[in-house]
């Protein structure tokens, strides 16, 4: 009987050191199993962002390619024809922020199932290299924390889209901290940019953090360059 209390302790004691070391781990950067798990999807997802890349525009596309003389014309094409595509959960490109060390594939959509893979792109909003707002949102402190450091970007720094079909640079220019029915944040204001958001603060729900930056460089790849 006492061999058994003694085990049944022990169980006891190194269950309850996990549980408070997670919570530790939780607090001072993310949760751990999430994490783990956004991971692995997250290799996943490149793998398929490298397929697609590989097997580039069908030869319908091709075609009109072959006729649009103008890079940015045919950025706007490809961009049209990956936005018509994507179906939720899908990978289309990947986010760069050097200045926060953050490198993401981002999915299409915005839904609890798209955001358990990485960042992901509201779908109302228009996709790089066709004019507007693109917006993406991402976890703070679960799935990976993509947005973790969000609130450390500084005005000027720089945030890169890497599609397929090109690579968009924008430069950070504000934060706003919002409630969760600010949703004019995503609404297209008659510039190019970009716009990130995320809960805040950490651990919670309460408001959203969202950040604004212009677009400042668009360099084609891919399928969009010179034929």
């Amino acid at each position: 009987m006492r061999r058994a209390v003694r085990a049944v302790s022990s169980v006891l004691i190194v269950a309850g050191v996990l549980l408070v070391a997670d919570a530790g781990v939780t607090l001072a950067w993310q949760e751990p199993i999430t994490a783990l798990i956004a991971s692995i999807r997250q290799d996943e997802l490149s793998d398929q962002l490298d397929r697609i890349e590989q097997a580039g525009p069908t030869p319908a596309e091709r075609a009109a390619l072959a006729q649009l003389r103008d890079a940015r014309r045919r950025m706007a094409f490809l961009a049209r024809s990956a936005r018509r595509r994507a179906r939720a959960g899908d990978p289309i490109g990947r986010i760069v922020m050097p200045t926060i060390g953050a490198r993401y594939v981002v999915v299409q959509g915005t839904g609890t199932a798209d955001l358990r893979k990485g960042p992901g792109h509201y779908p109302a909003t228009t996709f790089p290299g066709l004019p507007g707002t693109v917006a993406i949102a991402g976890h703070r402190t679960t799935y990976g924390a993509p947005f973790h450091d969000l609130d450390q970007l500084r005005r000027g720094d720089r945030i890169e889209l890497r599609m397929p079909y090109g690579t968009f640079v924008y430069a950070v220019e504000r934060e706003r901290i919002v409630p969760p029915s600010a949703t004019w944040v995503t609404r297209d204001v008659g510039e190019d940019r970009l716009v990130l958001t995320a809960c805040h603060p950490l651990f919670s729900a309460a408001k959203r953090i969202v950040v604004f930056a212009g677009l400042r460089r668009a360099t084609p790849a891919g399928a969009a360059l010179a034929p």
